[in-house]
């Protein structure tokens, strides 16, 4: 009889969990509060507590071969990107073909889990759920975290002076839903992330004007890049990770910058970073620029101060008038059913090896699956988290020693703090080190065995070798080998270019031309080469 495994939430972390522990041979059961699965992307009219929440508008960020589970593909005529909907309709389609829903117990809220008193020996837990007002407590070996990030709503009130006194109606963009409320409304949208963005374009096409106030400004990105391509296909590559990884920050920076003329850099409309770093994380938003240049949306520094009415910026200037405020300001992490000393175990800090697994345990049974955010999709990230703690689970797979996974915590939150200490002194603001998706996923792959072999692929099928490595790193990638290989790997890979294109081929046209990783390089690289010829004859 395998291990029970008890997993909190069924959005797409808490599926791929069930699946990983099943493909083990271990026992899930997986406890969701509402009534249906999906988490995040299940759209409700309002929002409900301890819940994620969306607006009816949102489209994904990451394209449909980058962001699939990687043994199931989406179907060739699903967009690129899609809207909620669609996306919430793929993984019902996931959770039945692999019969997962026999898992999950619906309506059912976990209230506690607790160290069982023979912890020290067993690994197991106490795990106390409630549903119609009864509660039942459980014995599990092992527990998977999957209730997600976008829960608890961060409200920075007491970081604005006047707030209190302010007479208008402000609310969280956990809290928005659609536009139609702010009709012929005077709108300050405080915060210049993804929803902050999203939210403002939206409502500039039936708000009176609207302001974003952005303390640091960012890098906005189009999703569609060269040859009309999907910007991760084109940009999220082991290539383009190695020339990241390898060069110095500011050249590869400026080559990117060169390369891709969909980065949108503009200083005038106050949307660049202070220091003009691509290490800090993009907002990808289609039309926010043209709605700049329209004059229906407007950038503004951090705010000052709130009178009753209106809204002091930094730089003195004032936004009268206001109607209503969204604070588009982020999530807070939090577990309330947990003692915050097991994933807090430091300072306070999150401390979790690799971002799943604290480290300090005495036995390794308890695994926090999709709170890694990083420049790659979320569902082949979960998948990959979610093996590896299975393998832990199952003693297929053992982690380092405690000291070992301390030190690696510790190199990493070192690199974070000196990026944070050097963007200070420089700029007056700090930043956070972006995780690098490919070396990520790549480090968890090691663990398990599941790490593609570029080398032996090129000897074995340079077809595929090259598509791997200068292709873009889908999915498929990580179940080509090792330990959970799907047989379909290699032919998702050879295919998922035309996959792309299917959706977008409406007429007959010509053949799509697809990118040439070897060009753009010679191309990008052409100026500093010629830079230092003339270097060299003059000097």
């Amino acid at each position: 009889m395998g291990k029970r495994v008890a997993i909190v939430g069924a959005g797409v972390s808490g599926l791929a969990s069930i699946r990983c522990c099943l493909e083990e041979g271990l026992e899930p059961t997986c406890f969701e509060r509402s009534n249906d699965i999906g988490g995040l992307w299940k759209f409700l009219d309002h929002a409900e507590e301890g819940r994620a929440s969306i607006y009816q508008s949102v489209f994904t960020n990451s394209s449909k071969e980058m962001m699939c589970f990687p043994d199931f593909p989406y179907p060739d005529d699903y967009p690129n990107y899609m809207h909620h909907s669609k996306l919430q309709e793929y993984i019902k389609t996931f959770a039945q073909k692999k019969n997962l829903l026999r898992y999950i117990q619906f309506e059912t809220l976990v209230s506690s889990i607790k160290k069982c008193p023979s912890f020290l020996v067993t690994g197991q837990w106490e795990v106390v759920s409630e549903k119609d007002g009864k509660q039942e407590s459980t014995i599990f070996d092992a527990i998977m975290i999957c209730s997600g990030h976008h829960v608890y709503p961060n409200l920075p009130t007491d970081s604005f002076p006047g707030l209190h006194q302010f007479q208008g109606h402000y609310l969280h963009s956990r809290d928005y839903k659609d536009p139609d409320a702010f009709k012929g409304k005077r709108v300050l949208v405080i915060g210049l992330g993804n929803s902050g963005s999203d939210i403002a374009v939206e409502l500039s096409r039936l708000a009176t004007q609207v302001v974003i106030s952005t303390r640091s400004g960012s890098w906005v990105m189009s999703r569609v890049w060269d040859n009309g391509y999907p910007w991760d296909m084109v940009y999220v590559t082991r290539f383009a990770s190695f020339l990241r990884n390898a060069l110095p920050s500011f050249v590869s920076d400026w080559l990117y910058v060169k390369k891709m003329n969909t980065w949108f850099k503009h200083e005038n409309f106050g949307l660049m970073p202070l220091n003009g770093s691509l290490r800090k994380e993009p907002v990808f938003n289609d039309e926010l620029p043209s709605r700049i240049l329209c004059g229906t949306v407007s950038i503004k520094p951090n705010v000052k101060e709130f009178t009753e009415t209106s809204a002091v910026f930094e730089d003195g200037t004032v936004f009268e008038a206001i109607d209503s405020i969204i604070f588009a300001t982020g999530y807070d992490y939090a577990y309330p059913f947990l003692d915050d000393s097991i994933i807090k175990s430091r300072n306070n800090e999150v401390t979790l090896f690799k971002g799943i697994f604290p480290p300090l345990m005495e036995k390794p049974t308890l695994a926090v699956i999709g709170l890694v955010q990083s420049l790659g999709a979320a569902i082949p990230t979960a998948d990959l988290q979610a093996r590896w703690a299975a393998k832990v689970f199952a003693n297929s797979c053992t982690l380092p020693t405690t000291n070992e996974m301390m030190d690696d915590i510790d190199e990493k939150m070192g690199k974070k703090l000196k990026c944070m200490f050097f963007s200070f002194l420089r700029f007056g603001q700090s930043q956070t080190l972006q995780t690098d998706y490919i070396t990520y996923m790549d480090e968890l792959g090691s663990f398990i065995g599941a790490k593609p072999n570029i080398p032996w692929l090129f000897l074995t099928d340079p077809q595929l070798a090259l598509e791997v490595y200068f292709g873009p790193c889908s999915p498929y990638q990580f179940r080509l080998m090792g330990p959970g290989k799907w047989d379909g790997a290699r032919n998702a890979i050879l295919t998922q270019w035309d996959r792309t294109v299917k959706p977008t081929r409406m007429r007959a046209v010509g053949k799509a031309q697809r990118p040439q990783h070897f060009y753009n390089l010679v191309r990008i690289l052409s100026f500093p080469v010629l830079l230092l010829a003339v270097w060299l004859t003059f000097y």
